[in-house]
């Protein structure tokens, strides 16, 4: 069964912290993780060290921000 994990992290070494929240629809949690790793790092050209989760956190479907991930969802 899927299910929807919200992600709270930092970007730290940079000049300024840089915060981010990201969702995503998985199997586990571990693959949200792997996810947002991969997408940091390759946007922001940052090593996996230098990214610092605050909450791991599963969600309902009502708590959804992100608004793509919310329109996707709503079509099944």
């Amino acid at each position: 069964m899927a299910k929807i994990v919200r992600i709270k992290g930092e970007i730290v070494g940079k000049d300024e912290p840089m915060v981010f929240t990201k969702e995503y629809n998985v199997l586990k949690e571990n693959d949200a993780l792997e996810t947002m790793y991969s997408e940091i790092g390759s946007k922001h050209a940052v090593k996996r060290a230098n990214i610092k989760v605050v909450e791991v956190s599963e969600i309902s479907v009502e708590e959804i921000q992100n608004p793509i991930l919310k329109k996707t969802l709503e079509m099944y």
